[in-house]
């Protein structure tokens, strides 16, 4: 049992780790830029779907957030949601650069350029650009006034230290500590072992220099609570059953000799609006158990909880997305399959 709880508990580790590294740093630029691109959106639809497709990229679920903001606040058409949950995959995409950053970022240009092609396609036919609802996703609070480095309030903040700074600034001792001494990831100083070591200064950074606020409202309420426990808990999971796959010989061939019906599980499975069970599709891919056509197809339909705010204002219009994006998901994951990738 040690031999399969140990190395799936330390890659997980070192996966979250990452994944904390990139949530803290885009959380970090959205709230200095106190999210000022909503404010200079312009009317045009073709640059409506530009704009949606960069945010639906962003990893993590603020971009989408955002989008779903702008699209309830009748500044963005369907068109433009379609491209924004095309494009996005949610906190997945955060694993996925973790584990394969060159095939991740292929993938995210793919999603791109078809989140941009639906959305065109959809203000084609679509007659109208109609939409409900006040609106919902990320929000700047007013008490919001991070500042890169505040040199004088480090001391006075360490002195009257919270729960949650002491919590982050624990935990990332403890992470340097294991990462310096090869207790977790790579036992030599590769460029992975240094630049997760330079992350986790600079996340150090961070944690000490930030007000109380910030790591309150978005360290700790959003990302903390949110997102980072159900990953870490969720790619666990997902190493352990792919240990059970790859040892069982049976089951590695029932996954290769029926890519098809995989492909449409994959596709299935895109419907349901959480991160977590899409980490499984990524971490077979990873091991070279699915092709990249099947990764594909559900990072098209998936998008991670960036739709529950939608699901919650109107559900004609999530079924509405989800449909278009299913049909493109699955076209597109076809036609990959059929050429072989």
């Amino acid at each position: 049992m040690t031999e399969i709880v140990i190395p799936t508990l330390s890659h997980s580790l070192m996966i979250t780790v990452f994944v904390l590294f990139m949530m803290v740093i885009i959380e970090y630029i959205n709230v200095q830029t106190r999210n000022i691109w909503t404010e200079r959106l312009i009317s045009s639809p073709f640059l409506q779907l530009i704009l949606a497709a960069f945010l639906g990229i962003v990893p993590g679920c603020l971009g989408a957030f955002t989008v779903v903001s702008l699209y309830t606040h009748r500044m963005m058409n369907l068109g433009a949601l379609v491209t924004a949950m095309i494009a996005t995959s949610g906190d997945e995409a955060f694993v996925m650069f973790a584990m394969f950053p060159g095939k991740a970022l292929i993938l995210h240009l793919l999603l791109f350029a078809t989140a941009i092609l639906a959305g065109f396609l959809v203000n084609m036919f679509s007659k109208s650009a109609k939409t409900a609802g006040p609106q919902q996703g990320f929000v700047v609070h007013n008490e919001d006034s991070c500042k890169c480095f505040s040199g004088n309030q480090i001391i006075p903040q360490l002195k009257s230290i919270t729960f949650e700074r002491a919590l982050f600034l624990l935990f990332t001792l403890i992470f340097i500590l294991l990462l310096s001494t090869g207790i977790v990831g790579s036992k030599v100083w590769d460029w992975k072992r240094i630049t997760f070591l330079a992350g986790t200064l600079l996340m150090l950074f961070i944690f000490l220099t930030v007000p109380d606020h910030f790591l309150h409202k978005h360290l700790y309420g959003h990302i903390l609570k949110k997102h980072l426990i159900r990953i870490f808990l969720w790619t666990w999971g997902a190493f352990i059953v792919l240990y059970f796959i790859q040892s069982s010989l049976s089951l590695t061939n029932l996954i290769e000799n029926n890519k098809w019906v995989i492909l449409v599980i994959a596709v299935l499975i895109g419907i349901i609006p959480e991160s977590g069970p899409h980490l499984m599709f990524v971490t077979l891919f990873s091991q070279g158990l699915l092709p990249f056509s099947i990764l594909f197809a559900n990072s098209v339909v998936q998008d991670g909880h960036g739709m529950l705010p939608l699901l919650a204002e109107s559900r004609k219009d999530f079924i509405k997305v989800k449909a278009i994006n299913m049909l493109t998901g699955f076209i597109a994951g076809a036609v990959f399959l059929i050429f072989g990738f």
